[in-house]
């Protein structure tokens, strides 16, 4: 009886220990990373049509950034002595061809480009989100939780991921060129704003023109809108 003690006590131990560790492996474990909770209530889904009256006026931001740029012109000149008087073809500011005229409104006329879209049709599933544009190319991404998704391409680097409510698409492209929309949800649910932000290593500041959607059923009414440098809002009937 003395003798077995010592295999009891060692079976003992023996079973102790597995239940320890069964109990280890039984125990709570850390919840794995998931989705943010933020990131999946913000649901784009659905039909956008552009808002005019609450949208950003191309021109008016055009002035802004004029105003700012010949301000750093300013600034630098108190600081070298030195002042330039901006005119017709002549640099606002910057050694070179930084701040100049043409790559100025150059910089304009390519935000005006890409944010000309009427109207968007998103689709968005858990990991993925399909922005699709009328009269240009679709913006998509394939996201997860605290990760940015890139993607090399011909024309550049495609970087997107959320950025707490809001989701981000940034375009590298060649010769100093990034494109960044900002998409963001209004509260009610019922607006959309996409912040574009063009910037240029010809420019000292970057460009941006916020575009707020509103959601709508489609439908065919055969009448379009438009906001232009030159002329404004322009509006034109086509055939059904």
């Amino acid at each position: 009886m003395n003798a077995a003690n010592p295999h009891r006590l060692l079976l003992t131990l023996l079973a102790s220990l597995c239940l320890f560790l069964a109990g280890c492996s039984s125990a709570p474990q850390k919840p794995r990373p998931v989705v943010n909770q933020t990131d999946k209530a913000v649901d784009f889904t659905g039909f956008w049509e552009l808002d005019f009256s609450q949208s950003d006026n191309i021109q008016v931001n055009l002035n802004a950034l004029v105003r700012d740029l010949r301000q750093q012109t300013q600034q630098r000149a108190q600081g070298t002595g030195v002042y330039q008087q901006a005119g017709p073809g002549m640099l606002i500011g910057g050694p070179g061809t930084t701040n100049s005229g043409a790559s100025i409104i150059g910089l304009a006329q390519m935000a005006e480009l890409i944010t000309e879209s009427q109207l968007l049709e998103v689709e968005q599933d858990q990991h993925n989100i399909k922005v699709k544009r009328e009269l240009d190319f679709a913006l998509t991404c394939e996201f997860y939780p605290g990760q940015y998704h890139t993607v090399e391409t011909p024309l550049g680097k495609e970087i997107c991921g959320w950025d707490r409510h809001q989701l981000i698409f940034k375009i590298l492209l060649p010769e100093g060129l990034t494109i960044q929309h900002v998409m963001s949800l209004g509260p009610d649910g019922q607006r959309l704003n996409i912040a574009t932000t063009v910037i240029s290593d010809q420019v000292t500041s970057p460009f941006t023109v916020n575009r707020v959607y509103v959601r709508y059923t489609p439908q065919d009414d055969g009448y379009s809108c438009k906001m232009t440098i030159s002329r404004g809002r322009v509006c034109t009937t086509e055939s059904q």
